[in-house]
């Protein structure tokens, strides 16, 4: 069997940057897709001067058209698509604030991005993945989406993980039987451009349990929550 193939959305730095990079050192065929092309091309001539298996194809995930475009890539040019990383993501500048202050075109822009982006790539690719009996779909979710810790602050981000991971179950649920398994993932507060110079975590650790999930065997889990391989609750 010839190599499996993902893409990554947002790939172009930061968590997606490395995702993209430890899939294709596993000998994965990797997609890395980004909204700005001259930052994906930059990306991708990276990964590939270390001799990795890397192409670009320009994706914003909040334009459908966009996203139909990817879609039809796929399956015209590869045949088939194995993997989906729904990777990309934005947290706007000052949203730290409380529900009861945060405009609600904040929350619109934020879920635009974080939830029907994801949704987006889901419609387009997982009948895809249905047809060919294989898949695996992880969606970078976070803590902070987490029902059980729910707090106020950063309103709209985290309603719009929380979103994401009701997408996962729904996904995986819809795809069950069918040789698609569907994951959250927390990568945990990773040193990006969103997590900031004093996270804990390196992008490096951050990738790994994302890496995982993308690799499950056919016998792996599914409409799950995961931090560091582990089920954590949702």
């Amino acid at each position: 069997m010839s190599a499996r193939i993902a893409v990554v959305t947002g790939g172009n730095k930061g968590i997606g940057f490395e995702i993209s990079r430890q899939l294709a050192r596993r000998g994965v065929n990797v997609v890395l897709t980004a909204r700005d092309k001259s930052r994906g091309l930059h990306a991708v001539r990276v990964l590939q001067a270390e001799r990795l298996n890397v192409v670009f194809h320009a994706l914003d995930v909040t334009d459908t058209r966009s996203v139909a475009a990817l879609a039809r890539y796929m399956i015209q040019v590869h045949c088939r698509c194995d993997i989906l990383v729904n990777n990309a993501g934005i947290s706007l500048r000052g949203s730290g604030k409380s529900v009861l202050t945060t405009a609600l075109h904040d929350f619109a822009v934020t879920f635009d991005t974080n939830f029907y982006g994801a949704l987006r790539m889901c419609q387009a690719l997982v009948p895809f993945m249905a047809q060919q009996r294989y898949g695996r779909v992880v969606n970078l979710a976070s803590g902070m989406g987490q029902l059980g810790s729910m707090e106020d602050g950063w309103a709209a981000y985290r309603v719009s993980k929380t979103a994401l991971n009701a997408l996962t179950r729904m996904v995986a649920a819809a795809a069950h039987g069918r040789g698609v398994l569907v994951n959250s993932v927390c990568p945990g507060w990773v040193r990006t451009d969103m997590g900031g110079p004093a996270a804990a975590r390196s992008v490096q650790k951050g990738a790994q349990t994302a890496v995982w999930l993308a690799l499950l065997p056919d016998a792996g889990p599914t409409g799950g929550f995961f931090r560091d391989r582990r089920h954590i609750p949702w």
